[in-house]
């Protein structure tokens, strides 16, 4: 790949290569899964189908990441620009208290069965397929089922994330038994089997998500739950439901943006942030210059100490989202920014997440694109697995405040808040851009430089998913290695705390429309992601096998 080489910054040369489509084009963070998808696209599917099944693949093939079991979102947006989030976000049980963790050992909240909340995402993928899919759930999971029946091949990456957690995970017998064998994690290049996991997919393929809601597989889940000292009931898992809501919709230098609403903070943030950011010449600063990543900073900064007070499930706090995404509040809040000196923000609207997440952003050749963020929370969720289904439960619980009686405080049916930020651009009203990834508090920090390398740096999507990113929310300034080290001895003599990552965020997948209808799609070197384009089309109208007739 060349070289980026901006006009004043950072250099960098982007790892992979994109692929180019004209007839659907399916990105994920596993080979398996964006082949799942492009199944779908080529049997006759359309994206929703094909984000569907490669969610439901990714389920098996980075069980580290998501599952069943967890939550999420999916950004749809319509061929005739409409755009809907399918809230599918895990709730506090219904027996859940606010002073449930306080005082107590803080493991429980993150660790084991009582750090599991109350999953949704089934029921928005569900959802997803009937409001918008040609294929039935039962269609959809027969990759999954195969890939959890005949076993794939493991990668370094699950490697690595396996002997990350091996110390949680070898307290637990059932998922040791799988990822630990012999007592050290799985190695690359072994063949991974979850024939229980195939078993309860094949239940959701008969019954849909009412086999885990409503059914044998939920009351299995919820006993082995008990079992293990969790609380969540078959009460729970009925009672839970998905929530259609409006994307948040904004402009940056005439691009439209729309993201996620909350329950999620990444739509709204990223767009106070595109605003603060919209006065400033991004283009002529450049690319990875102390001048640029000084603003970078501030406005993540900013964004994050509203959120700490305004961001929370708006079934429980009144959201100011008119106000934080106008470009009026910007105005207020970039008269407070200083261009050299890096300074503490507090917030302008009175009123811990995990980096463990997985991404999927898909489109089709009619104008209909998918782009879901889901996740069990922190690696392999609650480090648990429930012996009869092959389920690794989420451990979202430890996402909300042990305290009592503030805006992120544990309370029964309360929705977690997010970071997930899957973003849908349009230009002139045509698909432009989508684009999203894992990494919890970094998400938004991430997509919202994602937009800046496209429309202000004019980078290829190669080089706007791969270019190295900072990461702040008011204490020390991550910067990933790519940044030199006299770029943080500059941002550092701004007054940031500027310490060297070896990575910010996850592995980002993302769709570029081109003028002549081209699709391209692009993933990154933090994660295993891989790209799948259809390209082709159907014969022309006529034409024969044999060109002679008569024979």
């Amino acid at each position: 790949m060349t070289t980026w080489r901006a006009r004043a910054g950072t250099t960098f040369t982007p790892q992979k290569q994109p692929a180019f489509g004209a007839r659907g084009m399916v990105v994920t963070n596993h080979p398996a899964a964006s082949a799942a998808g492009a199944q779908m696209l080529a049997e006759g599917g359309n994206a929703v189908d094909a984000a569907v099944a490669a969610i439901l693949a990714l389920t098996v093939c980075e069980p580290m990441m998501v599952g069943i079991f967890g939550g999420g979102l999916m950004h749809i947006a319509s061929p005739d620009g409409r755009h809907e989030v399918l809230d599918g976000m895990a709730t506090c049980p219904l027996s859940s208290r606010p002073e449930m963790y306080e005082g107590q050992d803080p493991r429980r909240q993150s660790v084991g069965a009582l750090s599991v909340a109350v999953p949704a995402n089934l029921l928005a993928w569900e959802a997803g397929l009937k409001r918008h899919g040609r294929f039935s759930m039962a269609e959809v999971i027969e990759p999954a089922i195969r890939l959890a029946s005949k076993g794939f091949e493991t990668g370094g990456y699950l490697h690595e994330c396996i002997a990350e957690s091996a110390a949680d995970l070898a307290l637990d017998a059932t998922i040791a038994k799988l990822f630990l064998p012999g007592g050290t994690p799985l190695a690359a290049g072994s063949r991974l089997v979850n024939e229980p996991l195939a078993e309860s997919l094949r239940a959701v393929a008969r019954e849909g998500a009412a086999a885990l809601h409503q059914g044998d597989l939920g009351t299995s889940a919820s006993y082995d739950l008990a079992r293990k000292g969790g609380i969540i009931t078959t009460d729970d898992l009925a009672a839970t439901r998905m929530i259609q809501r409006e994307a948040v919709r904004g402009t940056y230098r005439g691009i439209e943006v729309y993201g996620p609403p909350p329950p999620s903070a990444g739509g709204v943030h990223v767009l106070q942030m595109l605003n603060l950011l919209e006065a400033y010449d991004i283009a002529a600063s450049g690319f990875g210059t102390p001048e640029t990543l000084h603003l970078i900073a501030e406005a993540l900064k900013m964004a994050f100490a509203d959120r700490a007070v305004a961001t929370a499930d708006p079934a429980f706090l009144e959201v100011p989202v008119a106000r934080l995404i106008s470009k009026e509040y910007a105005a207020e809040r970039r008269a407070f920014l200083d261009k050299a000196r890096a300074k503490t923000w507090s917030p302008g609207i009175t009123a811990m997440e995990s980096a463990n997440t997985t991404h999927i952003t898909v489109a089709d050749h009619e104008g209909r694109i998918a782009c879901c963020t889901h996740t069990i929370n922190s690696l392999f969720g609650s480090k648990i697995m429930l012996p009869e289904s092959g389920l690794i439960p989420n451990n979202y619980m430890a996402l909300f405040d042990p305290r009592p009686g503030l805006a992120q405080s544990v309370e029964p049916g309360k929705r977690i808040t997010t970071s997930m930020s899957p973003l849908i651009l349009r230009k002139d009203g045509k698909p432009y851009a989508a684009l999203g990834l894992p990494g919890g508090l970094r998400i938004f920090a991430s997509t919202f430089q994602a937009v800046m390398n496209l429309i202000d740096h004019g980078m290829s999507l190669q080089e706007a998913v791969e270019a190295p990113r900072l990461w702040t929310m008011g204490g020390p300034v991550e910067m990933e290695g790519a940044f030199s080290a006299e770029v943080r001895a500059a941002m550092a003599a701004m007054g940031h705390d500027a310490v060297a990552m070896p990575h910010v965020a996850g592995g980002m997948g993302a769709i570029r429309w081109h003028e002549d209808g081209l699709m391209e799609g692009a993933s990154c070197w933090r994660a295993d992601g891989a790209p799948v384009a259809i390209g082709g089309g159907p014969a022309q109208a006529g034409v024969r096998f044999w060109p002679d007739a008569r024979r």
